[in-house]
């Protein structure tokens, strides 16, 4: 028998753009149902999770040529909060910049620039995310791990598009973070399990292999990979005097690239001129004292760098954002004990959501709203067990078989999470034919992992995207 309930909670309104053009919002839970089968016998579709979307589409539009965007957040255990207010959807909050943050409840403001005004929007929040939650009687662990999280976001991608009549739109993704590994690992799952292939990419503040992060005993292309969003950081707090920031990075990648490498490479077999040479030419960049670098043996590890950068002002810098600092309750500890960019951005995002979808949208809900949550530990990588975790190998197959998938990279220079030379070096080895070179585009901004924080970067983004989908339809 199947199960009928529960149901579909959707609630739906109407808008209008500063443009003037109509549009319409629905809001709430779709159900997520699986076959089942007892002893070969079919026992109807069980509902597993109830997930949450926001989707936006213009009225009048030709859904035959209105293209559609798909877009999460990452974490994992984040809901899309942050892509739906920052920077996508047709409102946006107003919460100030590092240094000049407003205070509580903070605001929230048309947003002009949407990324609606090119494309509707779905906006997903993954299973135990959001208002997501696995369905009565189930439990949320196999949604908690890589494959249960790419295959239920891929099926409610399915459901959205099947009920709306959309499988002759042009179709997107746009991930921020985890959300760009889930995009990369979607793409391929969408075509080999659905036939459903996409126009293009949107990448924002992209990890698609993990080992460009972990900075493990044996693993020095973190290090290297790092250092020029370091030498960033430094910038922004005045260690690199009047130096233009493109002159910095330059000579960060460039060291980065060789010299850096072949330096922790040598290890002990360096001599004592050229150990001194490369802890000087480290200290430089980074803005660190060169004792310190020694002391670390040139292995600067991120949180450590974060806690020590502004150490002699009482300060640390944040890992998502290093333009933000803050205090930690013990100055002369090695690993700070919160990110202060963190800190700075979940309070206006969660007032905002949270007013937005009850006073705007309609839909209402006692249950918390999961902004970030730790409810999905720990989260399931089995499939790459003896491996690091990755995505390329997914994107690049994804690529080779639609020749015409276009993907767009966001980075921020100053974003620790996910740094922008690491970005680069994971396409640079992607499995693509030089024919397919052409379909990549990266786009840099002067902030961090969320970049549309700072408003000039979030208008260049919200051209840059809308940019990206009108040149993918041709």
């Amino acid at each position: 028998m199947t199960n009928t309930t529960p149901a579909d909670n959707l609630v739906t309104t109407l808008h209008t753009l500063t443009s003037g053009q109509p549009y319409t919002a629905r809001t709430g839970t779709m159900v997520l149902r699986e076959e089942t089968f007892t002893d070969g016998a079919f026992d109807g579709h069980q509902a597993r999770a109830e997930m949450f979307v926001t989707a936006y589409t213009l009225d009048g539009a030709d859904p035959m040529t209105r293209p559609v965007t798909f877009a999460f957040n990452g974490g994992p255990g984040s809901s899309s909060v942050w892509l739906h207010l920052g920077v996508l959807g047709p409102r946006r909050v107003v919460m100030g910049d590092a240094g000049a943050l407003l205070p509580p409840p903070y605001g929230l403001a048309d947003n002009a620039e949407t990324l609606l005004n090119e494309s509707d929007l779905v906006l997903i929040d993954p299973v135990s995310t959001g208002f997501s939650r696995a369905a009565e009687g189930s439990k949320p662990d196999a949604y908690h791990g890589f494959t249960g999280d790419v295959e239920s976001v891929g099926e409610i991608i399915r459901l959205w598009t099947t009920r709306n009549g959309r499988w002759m739109s042009p179709k997107f993704l746009a991930g921020e973070s985890y959300g760009t590994l889930r995009a990369a690992a979607l793409a391929d799952h969408l075509q080999t399990r659905y036939g459903m292939y996409l126009n293009g990419l949107m990448l924002i503040s992209s990890v698609l292999d993990f080992i460009t992060g972990e900075f493990n005993p044996g693993n020095d292309l973190a290090y290297a990979l790092y250092l020029p969003t370091y030498a960033a950081i430094a910038h922004y707090h005045g260690l690199h005097g009047e130096r233009p920031l493109a002159e910095v990075l330059r000579e960060a990648e460039e060291y980065a690239a060789r010299d850096y490498p072949w330096a922790l490479a040598r290890g002990n077999r360096l001599t004592t001129g050229e150990r001194a040479a490369a802890v000087a030419k480290v200290a430089a960049l980074t803005g660190l004292g060169a004792d310190y670098v020694d002391r670390v043996d040139l292995r600067l590890e991120h949180i450590r760098f974060f806690t020590e950068l502004l150490r002699s002002r009482r300060r640390i810098v944040g890992r998502l954002d290093g333009r933000f600092t803050g205090w930690d309750e013990d100055g002369g500890r090695e690993h700070f004990d919160r990110d202060p960019s963190m800190s700075a951005i979940v309070g206006p995002y969660s007032a905002a959501l949270n007013h937005y979808l009850r006073a705007d949208l309609g839909y209402t809900s006692d249950l918390p709203y999961e902004i970030l949550t730790g409810r999905v530990q720990p989260w399931s990588y089995k499939e790459f067990e003896g491996a690091h975790v990755h995505a390329a190998d997914k994107l690049a197959a994804a690529m080779r078989d639609n020749h015409h998938l276009r993907v767009h990279v966001a980075c921020g220079y100053h974003d620790g999470a996910t740094p922008y030379f690491a970005a680069e070096h994971t396409f640079a080895q992607l499995r693509i034919p030089r024919e397919l070179s052409g379909n990549v585009e990266f786009k840099y901004y002067e902030a961090g992992h969320m970049m549309y924080v700072h408003e000039p970067s979030r208008l260049r983004q919200s051209a840059d995207l809308a940019a990206f989908v009108r040149g993918s339809l041709g």
